[in-house]
């Protein structure tokens, strides 16, 4: 057994997964792979097994923060090291997760998260141009999270994630917000980790459209900037 792990949490991908997979085997061969399969209606589970990678059931469409879960859970449970996170939709190029596992495996910082809005050396500002009403709930965000985690965070809804052992019984537990992307920066804060925002290239999707667009988006991104800054004022109030 490796000591690192990769798991994709996927609904419907059976498309998009092969890829997915294949660049996964060229670019981290010694990392075991995971499919966390959130009751796929489609042939997503079939496709992974036919890759010769293990997949874990949900067995019903329970959504993405039981999906990260298991695949921490299942990192944790069975003892591994280091756990990476790429979506099943090919808009995280493996290459970019093998870097910020190296980054992990260094000590350079107990969580790694790619980011597509900071910048750094071959990695220029404003690379991606997201739409206004996007660029509006990002920006909403932005501010809430610091707040939230007292410094910067571009892309706090970003799912490529490396992360080492002692991250993993914090984000094994069942998320409770909606964005557990930024529930899981959080508790990693809170926990005092040293956390990471890389700069990386990320892809368009591969095909089919993403789960969370237009208004549906930004009605996520306000929501949980409210609750984020309403946790905030009620940890400061009970000091």
């Amino acid at each position: 057994m490796s000591d690192t792990v990769v798991f994709i949490p996927a609904w419907n991908e059976e498309d998009n997964l092969p890829a997915v997979l294949d660049a996964l085997r060229a670019e981290l061969p010694d990392a075991d792979v995971l499919v966390v399969d959130d009751g796929s209606t489609d042939r997503t589970a079939d496709v992974a097994r036919e890759h010769g990678v293990a997949v874990h059931s949900l067995g019903t469409n329970l959504g993405l923060r039981f999906g990260i879960a298991a695949g921490y859970r299942h990192a944790l449970e069975h003892g591994y090291a280091y756990c990476g996170r790429v979506d099943a939709d090919g808009q995280h190029p493996p290459r970019e997760l093998a870097r910020l596992l190296a980054m992990v495996r260094r000590g350079d910082c107990d969580v790694a998260v790619g980011s597509r809005f900071v910048s750094g050396d071959g990695y220029p500002a404003y690379r991606y141009l997201p739409s206004p009403a996007r660029r509006f709930g990002t920006a909403s965000l932005r501010r809430a999270m610091r707040l939230a985690l007292g410094r910067p965070f571009g892309d706090a809804t970003s799912g490529l994630y490396a992360v080492n052992a002692l991250a993993l019984p914090l984000l094994a537990e069942t998320f409770t917000s909606r964005a557990p992307e930024v529930e899981a920066l959080v508790r990693i804060a809170n926990a005092g980790l040293h956390l990471e925002e890389v700069p990386v290239l990320m892809e368009p999707r591969v095909s089919g459209e993403s789960k969370l667009r237009g208004s549906k988006a930004v009605k996520l991104v306000l929501t949980v900037a409210g609750t984020l800054i309403a946790a905030k004022v009620i940890k400061r109030r009970a000091r």
